[in-house]
């Protein structure tokens, strides 16, 4: 009899390991999706790829670009009347080279005016472009500021990178990430420090959608909180997992109940991370995310096609873990905690009801309107919890938690609600530097008369009684809050895409580990 094939299980908390072969670090050590040297010696030059920005007038004639197509023998006037390059931001117009040439093709990328969005863009493309490349080396860097050059990194990660597989067949080299991408014309004495800093928060990125795409056949509450367990000894965080018993235990009445009709029980995870020198005045900023691992619905089930993409229904906790891991590299200078609020919304004997009063963490009676609205219900427990015993400057949510938000936003932004206007402001503006838009969206008080219940403290949807639904779940949430400084993300919309295009492949995103990183780099 044949052999059998067992499929091969891919390393989903190392996306460097899990996507490209074994390559030289260098002293900038930053080695994702692509390895982004700065200056190096390009050795080899037999696979060798260049790729030159095309901005707005078309290739230079002069500087960096042209400099690097003379050292190879080609005339940047030439090239130009040949080819007719576009500096739309992301296009590519391939040229290639005779076989005796020292490189092998010419990459010509359009960047626009050059602003961050623009070099985001082109990185992207490079990154798909360079896509089973074994060396690329670009001037798109050549000119750029700190912005817009950590954007242009970040573009070339996130558009090289590949979602994992889980088969038996041999990895497609062709679609892996480029060997190494040099990066060019960088006279900074910083810029090696923002290249280095861009590629852990596209590594942190990368994590969170190696989780989130994992099949739920694998990844349960229990997979998730050990994948939490190894991040945290791998990233020197402390960590802490409940276990249902504990859960129990303690009154977590929520994530009991969403994990009620599952045969794996929910988990709430704690991960910490401590600055050096760090004492009890330091910040302390709590992340909740929402993990719910597999999303049916519950008894109010969903359609077959809506239940296709619930295995990312825990994008927000695999966010918050990316951000936690990512901590230490970055340097972040205030106290931060991770809360992973971890359950599975399945259907069986046990499972809560329409019409039932769940006992959140900390008393408050909740009464279920609708099975399928389960987020808010996990992360209102997380959120209390956080609210009574962690002491937080900011406590701040992030979920895939309503279709209203998808159907207000499409794909592109994110509404954030916050009870705090500087903290909003903070978060936008972290968001337009990194290209994860939010928009601020109002905590409507006149709309928490929707949350009213007759047979308990509150019901934790609108029903059909008053729309707004992102509004209202957000209202929800904040009943949880306490009076702290508080702000939800509602990812909805963004945490997940329907095209494998740019920066995005297809399936989760990853949205807002960037922009929260960045956040917490500037409280230095």
């Amino acid at each position: 009899m044949p052999a059998h094939k067992t499929a091969t299980t891919p390393d989903l908390l190392n996306p460097v390991a899990s996507q490209l072969s074994s390559t030289d670090r260098t002293a900038t050590d930053v080695l994702v999706g692509a390895d982004l040297l700065i200056g190096a010696d390009l050795g080899d030059r037999s696979g060798l790829v260049l790729a030159l920005p095309v901005p707005e007038g078309g290739v230079p004639t002069e500087g960096e670009s042209a400099d690097t197509l003379a050292q190879f023998g080609l005339d940047a006037a030439g090239v130009t009347q040949t080819w007719e390059p576009t500096s739309k931001p992301g296009s590519v117009t391939t040229v290639p080279m005779p076989a005796d040439a020292p490189v092998r093709t010419v990459l010509l990328v359009g960047t626009g005016a050059g602003t961050a969005d623009d070099l985001r863009t082109a990185g992207a493309a490079l990154g798909r472009a360079a896509r089973g490349r074994q060396h690329v080396v670009t001037s798109l860097a050549e000119g750029s500021d700190a912005v817009a050059l950590a954007a242009l990194v970040e573009g070339i990660c996130l558009g090289g990178y590949t979602p994992p597989r889980w088969s038996g067949k041999p990895a497609d080299t062709k679609s892996a990430p480029a060997g190494a991408v040099t990066l060019t014309g960088l006279p900074g004495a910083g810029d090696a420090e923002v290249v280095r800093r861009a590629g852990v928060r596209a590594r942190a990125t990368m994590l969170a959608r190696n989780l989130a795409v994992t099949p739920s056949n694998l990844k349960n509450p229990a997979w998730l909180a050990a994948q939490a367990e190894a991040v945290a000894g791998a990233s020197g965080l402390d960590v802490r997992v409940w276990s249902d018993d504990d859960l129990r235990r303690e009154g977590f009445g929520g994530l009991l109940a969403v994990g009620g009709g599952s045969a794996t029980p929910p988990r709430l995870v704690q991960l910490d991370h401590t600055p050096s020198g760090a004492n009890r005045r330091t910040p302390r900023i709590v992340l909740v995310g929402k993990g719910i691992t597999f999303d049916t619905g519950g008894l109010d089930i969903k359609p077959a096609e809506g239940m296709l993409a619930m295995k990312t229904d825990m994008s927000g906790s695999a966010i918050v873990l990316a951000v936690l891991a990512a901590c230490r590299e970055l340097d972040v200078p205030v106290r931060v905690t991770g809360l992973l609020a971890l359950a599975e919304n399945a259907v069986g004997g046990a499972s809560y009801r329409p019409g039932d009063v769940v006992t959140q963490y900390g008393g408050r009676t909740v009464e279920i309107g609708n099975t399928d609205a389960e987020g808010r219900i996990v992360m209102a427990d997380a959120l209390a919890y956080a609210d009574r015993h962690l002491d937080p400057d900011v406590l701040l949510d992030i979920a895939t938690l309503t279709g209203a938000a998808r159907v207000a936003f499409g794909r592109s932004m994110a509404p954030v609600y916050a009870t705090d206007d500087a903290l909003r402001e903070g978060l936008v503006a972290a968001g337009q530097r990194t290209g994860e838009v939010l928009w601020p969206f109002p905590l409507v008080d006149d709309y928490r008369a929707l949350l009213d219940s007759e047979v308990a403290d509150i019901n934790h949807i609108a029903g059909s009684k008053g729309g707004a639904g992102s509004i209202t779940a957000a209202l929800f949430l904040r009943e949880f809050a306490g009076d702290r400084r508080w702000a939800h993300l509602d990812i909805a919309g963004t945490g997940r895409s329907d095209v494998d295009r740019g920066l995005l492949s297809k399936g989760a995103t990853g949205f807002g580990a960037r922009l929260l990183l960045t956040w917490l780099e500037d409280m230095r």
